[in-house]
């Protein structure tokens, strides 16, 4: 079984909060997230003092037309995240566009794409209302299959695709699981979840984990049980 990893999501409305639940959890946790929420807030401050702690993933989705992106994406880059998030939904110019910026801009030292596939609030219904017919994982394939031709490092999947994914295009792809609840935890506003065991079982390279964690009264113990049930 492939290692899975622990990325703890630190969604606060403001750095001195962000940087307490880093520093509680950096001893368990691979990566760390800043979301829209963080960046929206204090904006390229949070990434460099987040990474002070561990690597940056900055989960900004970003989604427009394939100049706009890989304009953002050159931007976002001198910040020093390890990961950037598109979405896929963008198209195969926009996906390749983020990639070509990002080498660019970066080198060996270079932020890595991730192309969201479809977001884990969203179920077969909600999908059917936007018009998108075949449910999640049939979704999520097609998306999948586009951004890796295009050149995305990897993907951002649901734990109900992490086993089809791993089915239909093998090792090669970075997939970073949000959506992932320890049992007896609430679903929140997560539509399609797991717990740590399954979608590490199942082929994930990273889980993203929130509200468990940095809702506990103790951050710290939580993400050390997490990452513990992850091997």
């Amino acid at each position: 079984m492939r290692r899975c990893g622990l990325c703890v999501a630190l969604d606060a409305p403001d750095l001195a909060t962000a940087e307490a639940w880093a520093a509680a959890v950096a001893p368990h946790a691979g990566l760390l997230k800043v979301g829209l929420e963080l960046f929206s807030a204090e904006g390229g401050l949070a990434v460099r003092r987040i990474a002070a702690h561990r690597p940056v993933f900055l989960d900004v989705k970003l989604h427009d037309i394939p100049n706009t992106v890989a304009g953002a994406i050159r931007s976002l880059a001198p910040l020093g995240p390890a990961w950037i998030t598109i979405h896929a939904a963008g198209g195969p110019a926009m996906v390749e566009a983020a990639r070509r910026a990002a080498e660019a801009a970066g080198g060996a030292a270079r932020p890595r794409i991730l192309a969201v596939t479809v977001l884990t609030s969203l179920d077969a219904a909600t999908l059917a209302e936007i018009g998108v017919s075949g449910g999640p994982v049939q979704q999520v394939l097609r998306l999948s299959r586009l951004a890796m031709a295009a050149g995305a490092d990897g993907l951002v999947c649901s734990p109900r695709e992490v086993a089809p994914i791993r089915d239909a295009l093998g090792e090669l792809p970075v997939l970073v699981v949000p959506g992932v609840r320890p049992a007896g935890s609430a679903a929140d506003d997560q539509a399609r979840t797991a717990t740590p065991e399954q979608v590490a079982k199942d082929g994930a390279d990273w889980i993203v984990v929130g509200r468990p964690i940095t809702r506990a009264t103790d951050p710290a113990a939580a993400a050390a049980a997490i990452a513990a049930a992850l091997g």
